[in-house]
């Protein structure tokens, strides 16, 4: 049964992250299809789970952190990965050397721990692409107090997000593989 690699992405970031690691897995021999959370309505063919959200305001976007509620029972039942993307930028801490992909992690990631105990969350650092931005978001960006908080560019570290995905499916093959 395949691995189910859901996402919610508001600009499109998210998606290319959830599909690159449904593309790694597949390369790891595991079968992996990467859906929005909007169109999946069954879980039950799908034995694992990586589910992601683009992150804003330290918060998953509604769909996804929904879509994980409204199938809470299923996740537990099975293995489950988190992933969020969101901080923007090139550095790994901020101005107090704070880890940003900790201090970045969403409000929602430690109820999902209490609920069905996923066997890990990870933060990957995003992309801004201004061109994909709504009217309100580019006038936000106009701001001058807004422009270090969002830089524009691409952050996604690809080499990091495929080296995860490599770890999921051997995890996955040693679950299918069963006790030795």
């Amino acid at each position: 049964m395949p691995t189910l690699v859901a996402y919610s992405s508001m600009h499109g970031a998210t998606q290319e992250i959830a599909e690159r690691i449904a593309t790694t897995l597949g390369e790891a021999g595991e079968e992996a299809d990467a859906r929005s959370v909007e169109v999946v309505d069954d879980l039950t063919s799908y034995d694992a789970f990586v589910v992601g959200s683009a992150v804003y305001s330290r918060h998953w976007q509604n769909e996804a952190s929904e879509f994980v509620r409204r199938n809470r029972a299923v996740l537990a039942s099975r293995p489950v990965w988190l992933f969020s993307s969101g901080p923007l930028g090139t550095e790994a801490t901020d101005a107090v050397g704070q880890d940003l992909t900790v201090a970045a992690e969403p409000m929602e990631i430690a109820e999902f721990r209490r609920t069905f105990g996923p066997q890990d969350h990870r933060v990957f650092f995003g992309a801004l692409d201004p061109g994909r931005l709504g009217f309100a978001e580019r006038l936000v960006r106009m701001w001058p107090a807004f422009r270090p908080v969002l830089p524009e560019g691409d952050f996604r570290d690809w080499a990091q997000i495929e080296a995860w995905a490599r770890d999921i499916g051997h995890h996955l093959a040693e679950l299918r593989a069963g006790p030795r």
